[in-house]
């Protein structure tokens, strides 16, 4: 089994930059941080760059391709928030290190019409065309519920089939220009939450306005994978956050994108534009554009209260499909523009990255990720440069392991 020797690196471990200078790693895992260099190990001179662990997007919706797309970036792990890659039907991807690893919620439980229908065209089918086959294994687990009951009687279906985590959408349409979409109510999304936590599962709620973010945070929720954006904050909102010891994932730059802002200006990095094909070049240039009225200014506000306050903010990003229509957005490339507007709202660089390193492995259970220590998973992004003190030095992508295996290219 080879063993692998990164040298001379400043080395971030999800924390802090530590002294240490030298990472020896196998397809075991992590072996040492510091000390000697082995016999025989294969060199890495990391001279003037810096070694991160893998990042992690905290919000995806993403298959094999995408994984793909997302590692060549130093992605190393997504975390899917509505899909069909639950612990059931992921063995091609966990065994396969030339794809992010990932987790899932499987699908979010929400009314029947509701949330997320109303994003989609007229006739639009995801997945294969019409005509031909359906992959392997079951049907994904659809829990549209509109009562108590049926929700908690959801919750250990999607915990057989898979789930990781369990989701639920709050959202009445105002944001998407859909008012009076179909909405889980108080009583059904109290129960729900309240039956997959006696069941030991980590519950997040999609919410878009703070009104839903309260009816979450009431209901126990453990995490918003979304930040408001109908407005300002307000102290009363971030203080109820605060006190719930719920996390956000403010996915700042699915909201630019509802507010019309594209991803041009990623997309004109030439350190972007040479990962990206056609389609999600165009998809990065477009946006949402459902919500031209909302201020980023605000969002950015938001963030910076909720940090300030102490609230954990994981990085995440909302992309899904190369598809204009779902636009401003690109598999791995995202994570980075998320950190640098983090670093807008007020976070430092290091703060920024641990959104996207060790805070999101705690917070999600990740305990073999997500920090550079002995024993733990070889997923590590190097970079040229120091993004501990110049956020977009991550996008200076050296080399991507994934336990242990360079990706090649």
């Amino acid at each position: 089994m080879s063993t692998t020797a990164i040298i001379n690196a400043r080395v971030f471990d999800g924390v802090r930059t530590l002294e240490a200078r030298t990472v020896v790693l196998d397809h075991t895992g992590i072996l040492t941080v510091g000390g000697q260099v082995p016999a025989g190990a294969e060199i890495v001179d990391a001279q003037g760059g810096t070694l991160l662990p893998g990042l992690i997007d905290a919000h995806v919706h993403t298959n094999a391709e995408s994984l793909a797309l997302a590692l060549r970036f130093g992605v190393t792990t997504e975390l899917e928030m509505q899909g069909t890659n639950t612990a059931d039907n992921r063995a091609h991807i966990s065994g396969n290190d030339a794809l992010a690893d990932v987790r899932s919620s499987g699908f979010g439980i929400t009314p029947p019409g509701g949330h997320p229908s109303e994003l989609f065209p007229e006739g639009f089918r995801p997945g294969p065309p019409p005509g031909t086959a359906r992959p392997a294994g079951p049907a994904p687990l659809m829990p549209f519920s509109t009562t108590p009951e049926q929700a908690v009687g959801f919750i250990a279906q999607l915990i057989e089939r898979g789930s990781d985590y369990i989701k639920f959408m709050v959202d009445d349409g105002s944001i998407e220009g859909h008012p009076g979409l179909p909405m889980l109510d108080g009583a059904t999304l109290n129960a729900g939450v309240a039956e997959a936590k006696r069941l030991g599962m980590l519950t997040v709620a999609h919410t878009l306005t703070i009104d839903a973010t309260r009816m979450a945070i009431e209901a126990g929720i453990d995490g918003l994978v979304h930040l408001f954006m109908d407005g300002p904050h307000t102290d009363e909102i971030i203080t109820l956050i605060r006190d719930s010891g719920a996390f956000v994932v403010p996915c700042v730059v699915l909201d630019a994108s509802m507010m019309g802002i594209s991803g041009d200006e990623l997309a004109d990095d030439p350190r972007v534009a040479s990962r990206l094909d056609e389609a999600w070049t165009t998809t990065l240039r477009s946006s949402f554009n459902h919500y031209p009225q909302g201020k980023i200014t605000d969002v950015l506000g938001s963030v910076r209260a909720l940090h300030d306050a102490g609230v954990d903010i994981l990085a995440g990003t909302d992309v899904s499909m190369a598809m204009p229509f779902l636009g401003g957005l690109a598999h791995g490339a995202s994570v980075h523009h998320e950190l640098q507007y983090l670093v807008r709202a007020g976070l430092t660089p290091v703060q920024a990255l641990r959104a996207a390193t060790s805070t999101t492995a705690r917070r999600f259970g990740l305990t073999d990720r997500g920090r550079i220590a002995e024993g733990l998973r070889a997923d590590l992004l190097l970079v040229d440069g120091d993004p501990t003190t110049t956020i977009g030095d991550t996008l200076n992508t050296r080399a991507v392991w994934r336990r242990g295996t360079r990706l090649e290219g």
